[in-house]
């Protein structure tokens, strides 16, 4: 049975269990009518089950127990954490691509450049045993290429792209680079000691995208959206952060506390008409400011 089957079969037990606490017989009945979905076989004997129980527990830290008086199985305790939200969206994907060859015409994927993934594996080793990396960067700015020596900490990902959260050795401080303008990767034989006083998991904490936290102090920042595009931004937060204050069906008020980096200010503008900054009133006239260029640039337009 191969790896691939094992995590579709562990995807499977977990979504049914999340619902409610199912029998054995119930759990092989959802598993005999996705293996007809799919065309792949998913049964599985109770003694296989067993094994998968123990498997979920160390691999996504899900426990699944058995009541015996109910005759049912549940989950007792579970974090549902980013790592497997991500691999089970990236297992749904992948099954559907598998299904056959002829789905090409009902899907469209964003066009977009290589992200760099090729050196994820090389990254992660290197940061996992803590080796430092060298590498060619190429900047956006035409035909500027540098040779950066670093210390990497973190793999981080936004708005679809890869980035490591490094030290660099020649600038003495923490860089972020994007893995689609590294070139010619290096994994050094030399190894670095992680600094006592900074958790690479905490760096972006304060952070809307990728923009560290030498960009300021975090700031409480309070928005107001228009209600139909507060309920986009309720299933889809902006930061951690995000809490909602008041809705009263017309507008929704959101306080966030994050430093206003240009990412940040660049990810409101997107927002336009839907919505207006409130506090503090100096990210609000950045606002004003950049929306104010903007239509110069289009009554420069109008005049010649």
């Amino acid at each position: 049975m191969s790896k691939q089957e094992a995590l579709h079969r562990h995807q499977i037990i977990i979504k049914k269990l999340r619902r409610n606490p199912c029998t054995f017989e119930e759990i092989l009945s959802k598993l005999r009518s996705e293996s007809e979905l799919y065309e792949i076989d998913l049964e599985i004997s109770k003694r296989t089950f067993q094994r998968d129980v123990k498997e979920i527990a160390a691999l996504y830290k899900i426990e699944i127990k058995f009541n015996r008086t109910k005759k049912a199985y549940y989950i007792s305790d579970d974090i549902e954490d980013t790592y497997s939200d991500r691999l089970f969206e990236a297992l749904d994907v992948f099954q559907l691509l598998n299904l056959n060859q002829t789905i090409s015409q009902f899907i469209q994927f964003k066009p977009r450049k290589s992200t760099g993934t090729e050196n994820l594996n090389g990254l992660l080793h290197a940061i996992q045993n803590r080796y430092q990396i060298q590498f060619r960067y190429e900047k956006f700015f035409p035909d500027e290429i540098d040779s950066r020596k670093v210390e990497p900490y973190l793999l981080k990902e936004f708005k679809d792209r890869w980035y490591v959260l490094a030290y660099d050795l020649e600038k003495k401080d923490f860089r972020t680079f994007g893995l689609d303008r590294i070139y010619a990767l290096q994994i050094l034989p030399i190894k670095f000691q992680h600094p006592q006083t900074m958790d690479p998991k905490l760096y972006y904490k304060n952070s809307f995208g990728i923009v560290g936290p030498s960009n300021g102090e975090p700031q409480d920042i309070i928005l107001k959206l228009t209600n139909s595009f507060g309920e986009y931004i309720r299933t889809l937060p902006l930061h951690t952060s995000q809490e909602i204050l008041e809705e009263d069906g017309r507008d929704m008020l959101i306080k966030l506390h994050l430093i206003p980096t240009y990412d940040f200010v660049f990810e409101l503008m997107s927002m336009g008409a839907n919505l207006k900054v409130l506090e503090p009133q100096s990210l609000a006239d950045e606002l004003k400011n950049r929306f104010k260029s903007a239509l110069e640039l289009y009554a420069d337009e109008v005049s010649n």
